[in-house]
């Protein structure tokens, strides 16, 4: 990923972001519903959207009402820090987000980290729904999957995508709502821009405050992007075995560089003494998720733990899940496995898989070429 500072331009610009699925929750049928039953739901959706927008609810309650499987997937409440805003100088954002979505966990991790100094309010604004297979072109005996996304959404970020923070008054602040809210996209943007406006110093801060150690950690987020993250998908989007095993082989080229920069320091993060910082955010969510190879794939696609090329790994796995600002934000395993089933079974359209399914790795993605 590019990390110049014109992405944090103030207008939601037509810039490049992470791209993601979507929701498995609640997801309708197209072999029950006739096109104009389809759009008449799209439009009330959209009404839904806007009606739900100006009322400005509590965040839980527009979680609910925006759409039902859209539920809080952290493990303890967070509504009194998401929706009371806190102090009127603090950040505040209302943040376009997925639950299953990695390249959106970066952001939530980043806020989290921060959860004292920056201040947001959720909002569930990308999922998924089935369209009519009239012709029958998927030849899998059942539709293909499509993103659905928020009005709100689309307004901030014309691509779509998640994560997506709009700037916002924090309620019961006394603040005006910005005329023409900001936005800033992209997953490894977001979480240097969190940082930045969060006012951390020291290690509290996830960009090393040491130029040469913030450089490093730049090369090597975009790096394990590239290396540990984008494989991810050709194991799962692939359907021949030798492309699958080729794209885990190139994953754990990947970790095992990656466990190797990891004994350049004190570990057990990327940066000395424990601190939490870019690097380990890009790549916290698709650890996390590594354990769906086994179900979907096999055996054969499982990272071992007695690896003696992954030992470094493993003791930053153990350590950074078991941070409290990463626990709380680990989707369900089960309910995580559901939602990648359509990867697995290649009946999701999204520019990531559309990418992989064409040839490229998943950060080669083409707006143009990849879209659905």
């Amino acid at each position: 990923l590019p990390f110049s500072l014109r992405k944090l331009t103030p207008a939601p610009a037509q810039s490049r972001q992470q791209p993601c699925e979507a929701a498995p929750e609640q997801e309708v049928s197209a072999k029950q519903l006739s096109r104009g039953q389809l759009t008449t739901m799209a439009t009330m959706r959209r009404l839904m959207h806007s009606s739900l927008r100006a009322a400005q609810p509590p965040a839980s309650a527009a979680l609910s009402a925006l759409r039902p499987h859209a539920a809080q997937p952290f493990r303890r409440p967070l509504e009194g820090r998401m929706a009371s805003g806190g102090a009127a100088s603090q950040p505040y954002f209302r943040y376009m987000s997925a639950w299953f979505c990695p390249f959106a966990h970066r952001c939530t991790v980043a806020l989290e980290h921060h959860s004292e100094r920056v201040k947001y309010e959720w909002v569930e604004a990308l999922g998924w729904e089935q369209r009519p297979n009239d012709d029958g072109t998927t030849g899998q005996g059942h539709e293909w999957w499509y993103h659905w996304k928020s009005e709100e959404l689309l307004k901030h970020n014309p691509n779509g995508l998640v994560p997506t923070l709009v700037e916002a008054a924090a309620p019961g602040s006394g603040a005006p709502e910005p005329g023409s809210p900001r936005a800033v996209m992209e997953s490894l943007v977001t979480v240097e821009f969190v940082d930045a406006v969060s006012g951390a110093t020291g290690k509290q801060r996830l960009i090393a405050e040491d130029p040469w150690e913030a450089g490093r950690a730049r090369v090597w987020a975009d790096r394990v992007n590239r290396e540990c993250c984008s494989p991810y998908y050709t194991v799962l989007v692939r359907t021949e075995d030798g492309e699958r095993m080729e794209g885990f082989q190139a994953l754990l080229a990947g970790l095992r560089a990656f466990d190797a920069e990891l004994g350049k320091t004190s570990g057990p993060t990327f940066l000395a003494d424990g601190q939490l910082s870019n690097v380990d955010i890009s790549l916290i969510p698709w650890a996390y998720r590594f354990y769906v190879f086994e179900h979907y794939r096999g055996e054969r696609y499982t990272l071992q733990r007695s690896d003696p090329t992954l030992q470094r790994y493993w003791a930053w796995f153990d350590h950074v899940m078991n941070l409290p600002q990463v626990a709380r934000t680990l989707p369900g395993k089960e309910r995580y496995l559901e939602h990648i089933k359509k990867y697995a079974d290649s009946s999701a359209r999204s520019k990531v898989a559309n990418a992989v399914r064409r040839g490229v790795a998943a950060h080669e993605y083409d707006d143009e070429k990849d879209e659905y």
